[in-house]
This record gives structure tokens, sequence and C-alpha cells, in this order.
């Protein structure tokens, strides 16, 4: 989380941002803002910053991955070497936004282009750009008194507790593309991709948050979906080598993989079947060896709410198991038919 308790606003420019597909146009400011309102600056950065909660961080890549080809990264090079081009590299960063506003469904909006001082990030005093697009206006009450009569209206503006769109680069790790924190209220629709990959091309971090949420997706999918028939692993031993596997990554501080394997997956030839999968899924996804990291709590702590422990029996019951796999006894009767016992010390 970004600690902005004693930052401040430098600067700040704000263009207007049309979809070029839809005929709309880009608007651009002649200068940057001026504000002295000491009360307007402190909404401004709670608009800007409240919404950047994750500890998921990014960094500028490019199609042939050189990262110092990415035109954001050239621009936010050349605003932390001094603020005297800010707004004219604020124009430039509105422009290279509205070549890539090309889908019919992109909104329209205004773009602030903000640099701050003084952010603390992981206990590190760092500058920061923040870059961020509000889409949507909302309407607002206003309530005046005249004399002892109140007059209702209302005003159309921005929510300053919903930012659409958001990004801020951090003056740190610039070797390897900077270190960057999103916002994107629709990143779930494939039109808003290109906030993240169309405008921003960046990819994730080689973080300790990553590899910890990396290991853990890939553990599941071979524990869910590729052990092979062979090694006749039983739903329930699936389940409780998930369960192991939340167990390992709550509770430590540090990753081993020597000791993942020992303590989840126990059996030799599980082992090497693992080693083999391990192989083949990160050169798929262009993974490095996570052979140790330290385990983040909350990457940790997200990616458990993915394993799902659900036995599905037939069409009549699904059987939701959080805990000792020695508690369920599996077995068949003389008729030939399945069942589970299930022992427990207490109703609730």
């Amino acid at each position: 989380m970004i600690d902005y308790a004693s930052a401040f606003i430098d600067t700040i420019s704000v263009h207007h941002i049309g979809n070029k597909n839809n005929d709309e146009p880009l608007i651009l400011s002649d200068e940057q803002l001026t504000i002295q309102d000491v009360k307007l600056k402190e909404l401004l950065m709670k608009f800007f910053i409240s919404s950047f909660t994750s500890e998921e961080y990014y960094s500028f890549t490019f199609s042939n991955n050189d990262f110092t080809l990415n035109p954001l990264y050239h621009f936010a090079e050349q605003i932390f070497s001094g603020l005297d081009t800010f707004h004219s590299d604020s124009i430039d960063i509105a422009k290279q936004l509205y070549e890539v506003s090309n889908h019919p469904q992109i909104k329209e909006g205004d773009l602030f282009v903000v640099h701050f001082t003084d952010l603390v990030l992981v206990d590190e005093i760092v500058n920061g750009i923040g870059i961020f697009k509000s889409e949507n206006r909302h309407s607002f009450l206003k309530l005046d008194l005249n004399g002892n009569n109140f007059l209702l209206n209302y005003e159309d503006g921005i929510n300053i507790e919903k930012l659409d769109k958001g990004c801020i680069i951090f003056n740190t790790d610039k070797e390897v593309g900077y270190k960057i924190a999103i916002v994107d209220k629709s990143s779930k629709s494939s039109e808003a991709q290109f906030w993240k990959d169309g405008f921003l091309q960046i990819k994730p971090s080689d973080d300790d948050y990553h590899k910890t949420k990396n290991f853990m997706a890939m553990a599941k999918t071979f524990v869910s979906k590729q052990i092979p028939e062979d090694l006749s692993v039983s739903r329930t031993d699936k389940m409780e080598m998930m369960n192991r596997s939340i167990d390992y990554f709550t509770s430590r501080e540090s990753f081993d993989i020597a000791e993942f394997e020992d303590d989840v997956l126990q059996d030799k030839k599980l082992i090497g079947s693992f080693r083999e999968f391990e192989g083949s899924y990160r050169e798929k996804r262009n993974m490095g060896e996570y052979n140790s990291f330290d385990i983040s709590p909350l990457a940790a702590k997200k990616q458990a709410k993915m394993y799902r422990s659900v036995l599905k029996l037939d069409g009549n019951f699904h059987i939701y198991i959080h805990g000792d796999m020695g508690m369920i006894e599996q077995g068949e009767d003389k008729n030939g038919r399945k069942y589970y016992k299930l022992y427990y010390e207490k109703e609730s």
C-alpha cells in the first residue's frame, strides 16, 4: 500500500481524451493547472491515490521486450530528470492515449497527469508520476442557504471516491522498467485491456508477490488437472494436497522448492511428475525458476481463495472441505454403492 501522508503534488496537467474511432476530439490544454487551495489539494490527493490498495506491481515492457522503446517509459524518464518539460510531456502522454483509444466501447474522459513528491513505498521515499483517466460524470446535490430559505440544485462532476483508470509510475527500479501500480475498474471487459496492454504496455514485476501468486497457481493446476492417472491419486488425496499447499504458503515466511515438495507432495513419484510439469508450465508462460523467495502474505491469502476443496457427488451433493482430510473416510458397500463417512466433534 502507498503511504501518501507526507506526499504532495508538484504539478498537474489536464487534457480531454475522446474516442478516436468515434471521431471524438482530443482537447489539449495550453498550460498546467495552478492550484492554491489546500483543501482542493487534499481532495485531489485522496482521489488520485486512495484506490491503490494492492501490493501487485508491474513494469514497462514492449513488443520485443526492450522496455526502453516503450513511449511511456521514455516520457517518465524525461519527467523524472526534471519538471521543465512536464506539460509538454503530458501532452505527449495524452496523444499516446488518444492513439490507442480506438475501440468503439472506450469512453471519452478527462486525463490528469500528475507529479508527486515524497510518496512512501515499502519504506522507500520516492517520487511518482500519476496518469489518471476519469470516464464517468456523476450528479451531486448542492444545497445553499439564502437568508432563511434553502435552495436545492445539482451539478455534474467527478466522484472523488471512484477512480476509473489510473497508474502511478514510481522513480525506482528504473533498470528493469520502473515499478508501476495500476487501477482499472473496467479491466474485466476485453475492450478495456487497452489501458494496461495497449497504452501502458506493462507486465507483472518479478517480485515476491508475483512469485507467490504464480507458484500457487501452478501447484493448483498440477494437483487439480495434471496428476497422471497411473499414479492413482484419489479426489480426497488431491484435496489434502491442496490444503497442505495453502497451509504451507500461509504459515511460512519464505519458500523453498525442496521443502515444498517434501511437505506438500510427499510422494517421490508425484514429485518427479511435478518437476516435469513445472518445466513445461514455466516455459509456456515465460516464468523464471522459483526455487526460493520470500512469501507474500497478501498474495498467499488472495490465491488461497482460488483453492476450492469441493467434492461433487453425482448431481446430489456438494461437500465443501476446509480442513483435516483425516475426518473423511471413503468406501463402497456390498451393493457397489460408493460412500463417504464424515466425522466431526460438534455441530454448529
